[in-house]
């Protein structure tokens, strides 16, 4: 059972950094047509029409709001 593998951009957020020909970007993207996720994840700088995707991690709204919690918490 082979099951295809679909995802469709929202909205691209932005771009975190860029290095060796990949970007690490922040975007919404809705997998498999379900709700919504944050997206953060390298991708390749060839074309934006071919571009493929790299490791990455999805967040929910909520973790996203914990995330930022975190952070301004956050003490160098």
């Amino acid at each position: 059972m082979n099951k295809e593998f679909k995802y469709e951009i929202i909205e691209e957020l932005g771009i975190l950094s860029e290095k060796n020909g990949y970007t690490k970007e922040i975007n919404l993207i809705s997998f498999n047509e379900a709700e919504p996720k944050f997206d953060i994840r390298t991708w390749t700088l060839d074309d934006e029409d071919n571009r493929k995707m790299g490791k990455g991690i999805t967040l929910s709204k909520a973790e996203v709001k914990n995330l930022l919690k975190i952070l301004e918490d956050f003490d160098e």
